[in-house]
């Protein structure tokens, strides 16, 4: 079977499945069956495939039929322009969590210490110290989420110190100059609304946050009010429709309190100063 053939008969099984983005999820899944670039698949069309590039091909699309996110199937997703191994035991980076990223690079003057809770693959942390050459830690309570996120630092050269704990509960002094998160947000009542590729294959830890969706909102502007030095910033990704919950946690010693829409314009990401000490 040819490249041309393959990618036509992956767009059907997809299109019939009601896979999102079938032709574009057949040329990733080829494209990593066969070890190549998307490029190769145009510059290339009558490429016979091997009998083990076949086999790859079809599990591959069995999986994504099946529920499995392309990402955990080709173990890797795009993140502010670099690449980052993602597997089971991370949530997979969206685009959305870039305008952390932004939040963090218009208030840089002056920052030289970055605590990004939550890390998982370590996205926000590995961005972050590569775009600011800050001295940065990341926190998470899974090891294997560590696991990933140590690799892609080491795979992308960046500078990070990985601690094991819940939030920042291994942080003792108020040495922070920003604090960064994208904590887990859904509430539980909302699982079965959500799509199956989020819902039965991304980890429920990183995703679920109590009865509101709001509990680890309260425990991260807590815990950041006490690693952050006086003028330091929070900065935190906010779930559908939680803005105002959550800047209404904020107690008087916050200031400068700014809401990033997101490019649909849904409030993203909320950023706060620590004007006061505790």
């Amino acid at each position: 079977m040819t490249v041309q053939a393959a990618l036509l008969q992956g767009t059907k099984l997809l299109e019939e499945a009601s896979i999102a983005a079938p032709r574009l999820t057949a040329e990733v899944l080829l494209a990593h069956a066969l070890d190549r670039d998307r490029s190769y698949l145009y510059g290339h069309p009558e490429h016979e495939l091997s009998e083990l590039e076949w086999l790859h091909y079809g599990r591959y699309l069995h999986e994504r039929l099946a529920g499995k996110p392309t990402q955990y199937i080709t173990g890797r997703q795009e993140f502010y322009g670099r690449e980052f191994q993602v597997n089971k035991d991370v949530l997979i980076p969206r685009p959305e969590t870039e305008h952390v990223v932004e939040a963090a690079l218009e208030i840089r003057r002056g920052t030289n210490d970055i605590l990004d809770i939550g890390t998982g693959s370590g996205a926000l942390a590995i961005t972050l110290q590569l775009e600011m050459k800050a001295r940065v830690t990341a926190t998470d309570i899974s090891p294997d989420a560590l696991k990933v996120a140590a690799e892609n630092a080491r795979r992308l050269h960046a500078s990070v110190r990985f601690i094991l704990c819940d939030v920042a509960g291994a942080i003792v002094d108020a040495t922070q100059d920003v604090v960064v998160s994208n904590p887990p947000y859904v509430p539980l009542g909302d699982a079965a609304g959500l799509q199956r590729e989020v819902r039965d294959h991304e980890p429920h830890i990183a995703l679920f946050a109590g009865r509101t969706g709001l509990e680890l909102y309260q425990r991260l502007i807590a815990e950041a009010a006490r690693v952050l030095r006086p003028g330091g910033w929070l900065i935190v990704e906010l779930g559908f429709g939680t803005h105002e919950r959550v800047e209404a946690m904020l107690d008087p010693r916050w200031s400068e309190v700014t809401i990033r829409p997101d490019l649909a314009g849904i409030p993203r990401v909320l950023a706060a100063r620590l004007t006061a000490p505790l």
